[in-house]
């Protein structure tokens, strides 16, 4: 069976031509990933996965868990991939569809983990020390991850930067027991 990431590839870029034709990725994004969002439930997932199911029946399942309409050609898309069986790729059609946005835009998503919340000025610096590092405006998400004890662990799409003081205490961890 073929990489997930390799199935769902066609779809996406599918997907963002079209949307970016109609000028309408920006719109179209947050129906996408509520339809991952849907479908990354294990219950939504199982029954979507019902061969007694009917194509129609998925779909409105679907729309009725997004609970949003939908427009038009994303609804054609649904249902082609509905038609095709390949349902369990929306939450990375959904994945690659951003990334996609995110290229043609210039951006990057920047997630931002912290122990402790931080100001608006902390994070506004933090961003801007970020900015010098990577090349792309960075679209900045934080997220309170009480278990890294302190500092902040960066991710921006494959890189992780961790300066927490978790990953500090994994390390001497690793340098005393070898």
């Amino acid at each position: 069976m073929a990489e997930l990431s390799t199935v769902a590839r066609p779809y996406a870029e599918a997907l963002f031509s079209a949307a970016r034709s109609k000028g309408a990725a920006d719109a179209w994004l947050p129906s996408i990933e509520a339809i991952a969002e849907a479908i990354s439930h294990p219950q939504v997932a199982s029954i979507a996965a019902d061969p007694r199911l009917s194509d129609a029946q998925i779909f409105d399942l679907l729309t009725a868990v997004v609970r949003q309409t939908l427009p038009l050609e994303l609804a054609a898309f649904l249902k082609l991939v509905i038609e095709n069986d390949r349902v369990a790729t929306l939450l990375e059609v959904a994945s690659q569809f951003r990334r996609l946005k995110n290229d043609a835009d210039g951006t990057a998503d920047c997630l931002i983990e912290t122990a402790f919340a931080l100001s608006d000025a902390q994070l506004k610096e933090l961003v801007a020390l970020l900015a010098r590092k990577f090349p792309r405006r960075l679209k900045p998400q934080l997220r309170i991850e009480p278990r890294l004890i302190g500092g902040v662990r960066v991710t921006v799409g494959d890189r992780v930067l961790d300066g927490s003081v978790l990953a500090r205490l994994d390390a001497m961890r690793v340098q005393l027991t070898t």
